[in-house]
């Protein structure tokens, strides 16, 4: 947008605003006086034609003619009389009902439909009295109403909506005609201003796109005012002046920052291959800030093949280098894709976390999403063994979430970016036990809390991990389950539930249930073992129901 389009875009309200307000409030308060004016004149009348049929009614009292019908009519009838000659405008009524909302009165033709009739008993019931609005007679009306008990007459003297605001409605058209008018004429007059005053800018902005189209910083621009806008102009041209002395020193400059860029993108390319980019990243630009670590929560992974060891033994070494650099390029692929860093790999096993440099408060389930590709590509690679007469990889992977303290520990002669910690090492300690209980993939209780509504998790066991004293709970989860695993697995959690609450046979009688369903599913085996044996022999008072693990 323009200079020149916001000038008009800040002034012109600036000049409308005033006019609209003091518009409306003119206009309200014109309203307000033609209202009350007008209502006056209503009220003035109705209160009129009550006084002269309360004197009817008075001469027929004072006569005691209350009871000749001949009489009571004449009275109505100048009731009625008297109305007429108070009617000034061919859209003026005066009409009265009766108690049944028929209509007894009226200064001129008229017919209630059945709505109308039943909204003038919705009145009367009400007792309604002073100002209303209603139809009557297929016409919008503006009414004054009031009872005259002694006829048994409901009088309302009434004006046409539209002929009751026609002098407001006209006023509102001549206030917005005025208004549009000065509107106009506020626009015009700002649009010439406006281009008086960015003239000089305009020309300032044509020499610099001349000079940066041409690189000749000799361009000058015009002086037009000697004002603010002709000194910018001024300082435009002694600005440019200099920056042509400049130029060169800024050529030789860029030049060597070229090289400098060059060296250390050469080095930022080599150590990727070593450490993180973001580690990397936070070199550069506070190398001093290297030795510092943090405590932080993150994941955990860790992943191991199965038997490498035999595997290897059944291979040539360039086999083996050839089918572990195929393994770990799909496996740092996608630990890379979710966001993790690979710490290290230790043989055959990679050690992984997430949360680290960058935090992303999604650290468990980028890890458990890891370990489900990871299966998966597993099976593509298992494909390429068999096709060169290798055998397949089996993997476990271990997940935890918790504090651990990461940063670049070593000295500055040497270091490595890693974590450190107790959750590390419970987190080495699950991927352990995925051959203890036969699952691809074992978590921490910690880590099925945080992906627990979005992948379906099942309790393992709870255990005392080598190197600890408290039991820990440990799970399995998968991506997704057929209707028959989604039932065991709520069988299973039930039976666990009892088993850890010394419900043992109850236990038992639902984990022979999920054997039943999952054939050869070792944790369950193992509950319904422990159940049985806790049936026969009574366990001790401190029993907490964990197994102690002496593996790593």
């Amino acid at each position: 947008m323009s200079i020149r389009a916001k000038i008009v875009l800040i002034v012109l309200p600036l000049i409308i605003a005033p006019l609209l307000i003091t518009g409306y409030v003119s206009s309200l308060s014109a309203r307000n006086g033609i209202t009350r004016v007008a209502t006056s004149l209503l009220r003035f009348k109705q209160e009129e034609l009550l006084s002269y049929a309360s004197s009817q009614w008075s001469l027929l009292v004072s006569n005691n003619l209350v009871g000749n019908e001949e009489f009571v009519e004449a009275s109505k009838d100048a009731v009625q009389s008297f109305a007429r000659n108070m009617v000034r405008s061919g859209t003026e009524l005066i009409l009265a009902v009766d108690a049944g909302g028929n209509l007894v009165m009226a200064t001129g033709e008229i017919e209630l439909t059945a709505a109308e009739t039943q909204v003038v008993q919705a009145l009367l019931t009400e007792e309604a009295f002073g100002w209303q609005q209603l139809a009557l007679g297929g016409s919008e009306r503006v009414a004054q109403v009031a009872p005259f008990e002694a006829f048994g007459w409901y009088i309302l003297v009434t004006e046409q909506r539209e002929a009751f605001y026609q002098t407001i409605n006209q006023m509102y058209l001549q206030t917005g005609i005025i208004l549009s008018v000065s509107s106009a004429l506020a626009l015009a007059l700002l649009l010439v201003f406006s281009y008086l005053l960015t003239q000089p800018l305009k020309n300032v902005v044509g020499a610099m796109r001349d000079i940066i189209s041409t690189s000749d910083l000799s361009k000058r621009v015009e002086v037009l005012y000697n004002d603010e806008t002709g000194e910018l102009g001024h300082t435009f041209n002694l600005m440019t002046s200099e920056l042509d002395k400049a130029n060169d020193l800024m050529k030789g400059y860029a030049l060597q920052a070229v090289v400098a860029q060059h060296k250390e993108q050469k080095i930022r390319n080599i150590f990727q291959k070593y450490v993180p980019k973001a580690v990397i990243d936070q070199f550069f630009a506070s190398p001093e800030r290297m030795l510092v670590g943090e405590d932080r929560i993150l994941a955990l992974l860790f992943s191991d093949i199965r038997g490498f060891t035999t595997i290897s033994e059944r291979m040539r070494p360039n086999e083996v280098v050839e089918s572990l650099n195929a393994y770990f390029e799909l496996m740092v692929d996608i630990i890379m894709r979710n966001r993790g860093v690979v710490d290290k790999y230790m043989g055959d096993a990679i050690m992984a976390f997430y949360g680290a440099p960058e935090r992303t408060r999604h650290e468990a389930s980028e890890a458990i999403r890891s370990a489900f590709e990871m299966l998966e590509a597993l099976k593509d690679f298992n494909v390429w063994q068999t096709q060169r007469g290798r055998p397949e990889f089996r993997i476990g992977i271990g997940i935890n979430y918790g504090v651990v303290t990461v940063g670049n520990i070593g000295s500055e002669k040497k270091m490595d970016y890693t974590v450190i910690g107790d959750m590390v090492n419970i987190g080495s300690r699950l991927e352990g036990l995925t051959k203890v209980y036969d699952q691809p993939i074992i978590i921490s209780e910690s880590v099925a809390k945080k992906i627990e509504e979005q992948f379906p998790c099942r309790l393992i066991d709870r255990v005392i991990v080598k190197g600890k004293t408290a039991g820990i709970g440990i799970y399995t989860s998968r991506k997704e389950l057929s209707p028959e695993e989604q039932h065991a697995w709520q069988l299973h959690e039930e039976a666990a539930r009892l088993f850890y609450e010394r419900s043992f046979e109850d236990a038992a009688r639902l984990f022979q249930k999920v054997q039943e369903l999952l054939p050869g599913d070792r944790s369950s085996a193992m509950f319904l073992e422990r159940s049985k044996s806790n049936i026969a022999s009574p366990h001790p008072p401190d029993w907490t129901g964990a197994m102690a693990m002496t593996v790593k």
